[in-house]
């Protein structure tokens, strides 16, 4: 049995998993750049900060998963795995999670009376960590998604990280494998289309550390880079990394062919066009009806599934003719069915609007 003390002098202690002690030790090296040493397929684990948990379900290990964040069970609406998963609403707490928890030391007492394994994390630093792990006694490992809002490749090296400890090395590789063929073919069907052809799109709606309206857009929306798709937000040039506040008069100048919403920020800009009509109406995208709702992807770091499927939608209703085998509502459904084990597609929409419809502000 092993003791330690916490904030506010308590003691805890904790009594490892029987079988624990006994497992086979595997080591790894995180994305954090630290070797740990965990047990190899531990029975008994929690994933805190953002998208950690969703890791672990698209590695098909949510049965392994023994406690989840408070932000989880708060606010369970556009995330497909914790759809896809009611049961882990009844899991007890592991922690208030959430973007203000980024980078911080978790509810060390939350943790620890779950008694996990390993501790999986996303975005904390080396020198936290290891001090986390050293005062629990726990592995932690940290994980990422790379860019926040975006897509990069960093999120492969998680997946094959947490695969190797969790014993999901092949279905691991099966996802990565997926989201490469998916790329693929949309590459495929739009990467001969020369830039003077590509209509000029633009996304509002985004999230940013809450919810926005029109102005919030991003440079690299990866549903608009993926489907060919010239993003107009690239043109302006004052930017918090990837994210843009667009001014509405530099977007009246923009005056984008095809404009999307995301789901996310749908009700905020329909007040807004409620608001300000005028400007709804001076906007080409709305003058022609190409307005057009997406589900939103950006929901404690990128939902992997959602974007692909967007993807989808944004071909569809760019390039018809390109995409004239796919049903984009099939499709997301296929992919979600995929990464979280269960055709999710309709909840979602029933949450944000149906996938590629024009928005119903659209007159």
């Amino acid at each position: 049995m092993k003791y330690f003390w916490l904030a506010g002098g308590l003691l805890i202690s904790l009594v490892l998993a029987s079988g624990a002690a006994a497992a086979e030790a595997v080591a790894v090296k995180d994305t954090a750049g630290r070797m740990v040493t965990v047990p190899e397929d531990p029975d008994r684990i929690v994933a805190i900060g953002p998208g950690s948990l969703r890791l672990m379900v698209y590695l098909e290990a949510q049965d392994k998963v023994v406690g989840v964040e408070d932000m989880e069970k708060m606010n369970p609406a556009g995330r497909p795995y914790w759809i896809a998963h009611p049961d882990l609403a009844r899991l007890p707490r592991c922690g208030p999670g959430g973007p203000a928890g980024i980078n911080k030391k978790p509810d060390m007492e939350a943790v620890v009376a779950l008694a996990p394994q390993v501790i999986f994390t996303t975005y904390m630093d080396a020198a936290l960590a290891e001090a986390v792990q050293t005062t629990l006694g726990i592995p932690v490992v940290v994980l990422s998604y790379g860019t926040f809002a975006t897509f990069d490749d960093a999120v492969y090296d998680s997946l094959r990280i947490a695969g190797k400890i969790l014993n999901r090395g092949k279905r691991a590789e099966d996802v990565v494998d997926f989201i490469e063929a998916v790329q693929r073919d949309l590459r495929k069907r739009v990467g001969d289309i020369p830039e003077d052809r590509k209509p000029g799109a633009y996304v509002g709606g985004i999230g940013y550390r809450g919810a926005h309206g029109i102005e919030s857009t991003e440079v690299d929306y990866i549903p608009l880079t993926w489907a060919g798709a010239r993003n107009l937000a690239d043109q302006v040039t004052a930017r918090i990394g990837s994210h843009v506040f667009v001014d509405k008069e530099i977007l009246l100048g923009l005056n984008p062919d095809v404009i999307f919403i995301d789901g996310g920020g749908l009700a905020l800009v329909a007040e807004d066009v409620r608001r300000n009509p005028e400007f709804y109406a001076a906007l080409k995208a709305f003058q022609t009806r190409r307005a057009y709702v997406l589900l939103p992807f950006n929901f404690y770091t990128t939902n992997i599934g959602t974007a692909l499927a967007d993807a989808y939608a944004v071909g569809k209703l760019l390039y018809p003719e390109r995409f004239r085998d796919v049903d984009p509502e099939a499709k997301a459904d296929e992919i979600y069915a995929f990464f979280v084990g269960r055709p999710v597609y309709r909840e979602m929409a029933r949450d944000f609007s149906p996938i590629g419809q024009v928005a119903p502000f659209v007159e």
